[in-house]
């Protein structure tokens, strides 16, 4: 079988043309659900806990233990419905999907298929695209068939040197929400932006933590071609990816090589592909389990603040870019680092944008931290920028003090100031010698300016700020140099 680690990235594009063959893709999507214990069991739920530490009598499967229903489980379902403008079914029945694997002591998953919790919703999302440069934001859905309920598997792990398997129980019976897509997506890039932003929901809502290298959001990608018009192709599946990029990596792959496959003139097979599988079929269960007393209504109301709502508030609200608003809800814990500054400084939104993804995220990047961990909060962050826009320090002495405040975290931006003397310059008999020296030395450059290349002043007033170590108020340099010039 193929390995995604060997696919390498191919330019398929997101095409439309009646006589080209176009991707088909749809989603099934594995979320686990936040929750301290399993879905029918009290064993709790850790990652990277020592083999079998977390296993109960019934998810081992021993003879007479019965399900208890997690109802943290059911309400992470129902409020992810809601959050995806699913219908919330009032009843929904539990089945037994059959087959037989060493790391499934029961001989079958507890899952929902004939009435799930919750049907018929939708994914939006956004992604950026433009003919020519990618800087529009192209809005895009999906449908979403139905939410489930169901239990993950235990884990198995092959030992080729000892010719073994061992079983490893802590993950079997954990909670998962599938998340079932109707086939509206046509390109890997359109997949992964659809799995950016239900990670991003599913993170707002606090039901999934959303971490794929620790398998809690694991996707399947339903892949065919046809021409538009014309019925959809068969369809390959393609098992078990742990992240964005690979997601789009390989549903390109698949498009281009069914293409290829019917453009020479072959047939492509209803097969699965690259990654490990497991397959079964349903049957019904001899014992349903009567559903749990839940008040959609209540949950309704916890409902936060979903991301592409926050993307479209932030835009109207503080007159940024959609790019940038990307860049805020994408990282945790900015928006409300930036909107925390933007209550304390007068300065432009667009301006703390800047400050905010170029300055404050560059740093925490060079070490690899998130937001919470920044040295210099929003209050001590806003203080620098009423600095700067009131004019007490210049645009470079403010990066100046920014760096010194990141090193020195106890220091504040009016302190850093006094003590390294990073004021603007505002003497103007003082700013008059310095800019009279600075014509006199540079007689080439005032002819310019007076022949009409304004653009000279620029490198006079660079000389000036650099002799005074950028502390020269610009404006005041400015006026100072066009009368001495002209």
């Amino acid at each position: 079988r193929n390995k995604i680690a060997l696919l390498v990235p191919l330019a398929v594009i997101c095409r439309d043309s009646p006589q080209q063959l176009v991707g088909v893709v749809g989603l099934e999507i594995h979320a686990q659900i936040r929750s301290n214990t399993k879905l029918f069991s009290a064993s709790a739920v850790r990652f990277s806990s020592p083999p079998n530490s977390l296993v109960s009598f019934f998810d081992a499967s021993l003879p007479g233990t019965l399900p208890v229903l997690n109802k943290r489980c059911v309400e992470a379902a129902v409020m992810t419905g809601l959050a995806l403008n699913c219908t919330i079914n009032q009843k929904s029945l539990f089945d037994r999907k059959h087959y037989f694997y060493a790391d499934l002591p029961a001989g079958y998953q507890i899952t929902q298929q004939r009435r799930p919790i919750a049907v018929d919703g939708v994914l939006n999302y956004s992604l950026m695209g433009g003919k020519k440069k990618k800087n529009q934001v192209v809005r895009k859905s999906a449908r979403i068939t139905q939410i489930q309920l169901e239990q993950d598997s235990g884990k198995s792990l092959h030992d080729d040197l000892q010719s073994q398997t061992l079983i490893d129980l802590n993950r079997a019976g954990v909670g998962l929400m599938e998340l079932v897509m109707e086939p509206d997506m046509s390109c890997g890039e359109e997949a992964a932006a659809a799995v950016r932003e239900l990670q991003l929901i599913l993170q707002a809502l606090g039901t999934c933590e959303g971490n794929m290298s620790e398998g809690q959001l694991r996707v399947d990608a339903n892949v065919s071609v046809h021409r538009p018009g014309q019925p959809f192709g068969v369809r390959a599946e393609v098992k078990n990816i742990n992240s964005a990029r690979n997601l789009a990596r390989a549903i390109d792959y698949e498009i281009q090589r069914q293409i290829q496959v019917l453009e020479s003139g072959g047939t492509v097979q209803n097969e699965t592909r690259a990654y490990d599988s497991k397959t079964g079929i349903f049957f019904l269960c001899s014992r349903f389990m009567p559903d749990q007393a839940v008040v959609v209504q209540e949950i309704r109301d916890r409902l936060p603040e979903l991301p592409h709502v926050t993307r479209d508030r932030l835009v109207h609200a503080y007159n940024i870019l959609p790019e940038h608003s990307f860049t805020l809800v994408n990282e945790d814990g900015l928006v409300e680092y930036f909107e925390a500054v933007m209550k304390q400084t007068r300065m432009n939104a667009r301006k703390v944008i800047g400050w905010v993804t170029n300055e404050l995220l560059g740093q925490l990047k060079q070490q690899d931290g998130s937001v919470g961990q920044s040295p210099i909060s929003p209050s001590a962050l806003a203080e620098l920028l009423e600095l700067q826009e009131t004019g007490q320090i210049s645009s470079s002495g403010a990066k100046q003090v920014f760096q010194e405040m990141w090193r020195s975290p106890g220091k504040t931006a009016r302190l850093i100031v006094q003590e390294k003397d990073l004021g603007l310059v505002s003497d103007t008999e003082q700013l008059h010698g310095i800019c009279q020296r600075i014509v006199d030395s540079h007689p080439e450059e005032v002819n310019a300016i007076r022949k009409g290349n304004k653009k000279v002043l620029n490198k006079l007033m660079g000389l000036v700020q650099k002799e005074t170590k950028g502390r020269a108020d610009p404006v005041l340099v400015q006026a100072i140099l066009q009368d001495k010039t002209s």
